[in-house]
């Protein structure tokens, strides 16, 4: 559904703004055999193609290809801020701490409490808003306040915009 109506706003020139508060997408055979990952790869081909203004304003979770998926810069997305309680991550770091931190963990006298402060250490460090901000991937962090106010002067400031695709005959969606 998210794909098609990218589509359609893309088709009719209707400006796209993402409110992004997603996990990453499951993993496992069973998500595999819902479709996640083919619904997934339809929804990031959806938004890589579209030439309309998008806006993105991650108001909770933000991880992985989800977060790609939904107006980030990486597929173009124009403008693209967060709120400042965001957490904007590759992976969740419970998955990330379980893996990099495991056998600290496991060797720990009590191995839960271990894990929560890595978790949250981990969270710190590389989840806090301002980690992607200053790596570019998030343009400006905003109050929750003005999320009406920086989304309209966003898309006041994209009214024009012209983008072209690269002439090919058309894409190759995954559906």
């Amino acid at each position: 559904k998210a794909s098609r109506f990218v589509r359609f706003c893309d088709a009719f020139n209707i400006p796209l703004l993402y409110l992004t508060s997603t996990p990453a997408y499951l993993v496992g055979s069973e998500q595999e055999q819902k479709g996640m990952i083919f619904r997934g790869a339809t929804l990031l081909h959806a938004t890589s193609e579209a030439t309309v203004p998008i806006v993105d304003v991650v108001i909770g979770w933000a991880y992985a290809g989800a977060w790609i998926a939904m107006g980030s810069k990486y597929l173009g997305g124009d403008f693209v801020c967060a709120w400042p309680t965001a957490e904007v991550g590759a992976v969740a770091a419970p998955g990330v701490v379980d893996v990099v931190r495991r056998k600290e963990i496991k060797a720990a006298e009590n191995p839960t409490e271990a894990r929560e402060k890595y978790i949250q250490e981990f969270k710190d460090i590389y989840m806090h808003i301002t980690y992607p901000a200053g790596h570019q991937h998030i343009d400006a962090i905003i109050d929750a306040k003005e999320t009406r106010r920086v989304i309209i002067k966003a898309f006041d400031a994209l009214k024009g915009k012209k983008q072209q695709l690269p002439p090919k005959k058309h894409g190759n969606s995954p559906y």
